[in-house]
């Protein structure tokens, strides 16, 4: 129910990831029912493996996270959080309220051990393959441990999903110098030069679209400022080649005929094709996508929850954060001590 179309997209994205996938899984369909049924009946849904579980209220885009989660038990996604976690579901996907998904992962999910933050990577497109930006606006303030989870925690995806042998990791930051940024970088800086993680040193916001690292990591503040213009990115070039265009009939003609590989070559920008985002650390496959997906989103969002499901990737996160953190202890290590 999570989203701005809800659930006439949630419903035809999953028809659509049922359809594309043979039926790989199963879904479950969480939400009210009768809405859901109703939206199912302009599908040809005959032999598509999905149930549906009623849940009566819905937590909207306006409700405070932590406070929606307290007052409304009954929600779609409270029990859908709660099914995965209970083991009756393998993967949790929502393009719903981020800090309420975001919230519900953490406290009914739980951490991954070692895991102090938890926190959410976007998939940038660069010249060289996807780049993964990790924090991308769930911790604004952090610490250089954190950075240095982040770190660790994007390597593994990175290494687990896109299939990249050794990802190259760098600190976003204000110059590539070592002793650039503030203090918690320059620390951060520190842990990650004596880590077992390819760290490449500190890369600019120029460095990120020509693809010198395939894991960029920065606070989350900086990380959803970045975000959200790229998200601007295809709009703005749609609308000045609109304008170019409106200059002659030659200039329309020409665009029109170079719309097939125009459309193609912007393909990478469009969220739709990567469908949602993970939340890294948390005991369980949490995957948020945008609250205005389309069905295409949806149907992707859906198959990438399916695939880091399948990829075993909390468990490779916790072995390296094991390691990680016996060479490299935080200086509170005490409270993070048996975190789970």
């Amino acid at each position: 129910m999570g989203g701005d179309f809800a659930p006439a997209n949630e419903v035809a994205g999953a028809v659509a990831s049922l359809r594309q996938s043979s039926q790989e899984f199963e879904l479950i369909l969480v939400g009210r029912e009768q809405e859901i049924r109703k939206e199912l009946s302009a599908h040809d849904v005959k032999g598509l493996l999905y149930s549906v579980v009623h849940a009566e209220e819905v937590i909207t885009m306006e409700d405070s996270p932590n406070a929606a989660l307290k007052q409304k038990k009954n929600s779609s996604l409270a029990i859908g959080m709660t099914l995965h976690k209970d083991g009756k579901a393998d993967a949790f996907a929502s393009a719903g309220n981020t800090g309420a998904v975001l919230s519900a992962s953490t406290l009914i999910l739980g951490r991954v051990k070692g895991v102090s933050r938890p926190t959410i990577g976007a998939f940038i497109p660069s010249e060289a393959g996807v780049c993964l930006l990790v924090d991308s606006g769930t911790n604004v303030d952090c610490r250089a441990q954190h950075l240095f989870e982040f770190a660790i925690m994007g390597s593994i995806y990175a290494k687990t999903i896109f299939k990249y042998e050794n990802p190259k990791v760098a600190l976003l930051n204000v110059g590539e110098e070592k002793l650039k940024g503030t203090e918690v970088v320059q620390e951060a800086y520190r842990l990650l030069e004596a880590s077992s993680v390819n760290f490449i040193g500190n890369v600019e916001g120029r460095d990120i679209l020509k693809g010198k690292a395939q894991v960029v990591v920065c606070d989350g503040f900086v990380g959803n400022i970045i975000l959200k213009f790229g998200e601007s990115i295809p709009s703005f070039l749609k609308t000045r080649l609109k304008q170019y265009a409106g200059g002659s009939l030659t200039r329309k003609l020409f665009l029109g005929l170079a719309r097939g590989s125009l459309r193609a070559s912007l393909r990478d920008l469009d969220y739709e094709e990567f469908g949602g985002v993970p939340v890294l650390g948390v005991n369980g496959v949490s995957i948020i996508g945008h609250g205005k997906s389309t069905p295409k989103a949806i149907k992707n969002m859906i198959l990438r929850a399916v695939e880091v499901a399948k990829s075993r990737l909390n468990q490779h996160i916790e072995d390296a954060m094991t390691e990680a953190l016996s060479a490299h202890p935080p200086p509170d290590a005490p409270r993070y001590a048996g975190v789970h």
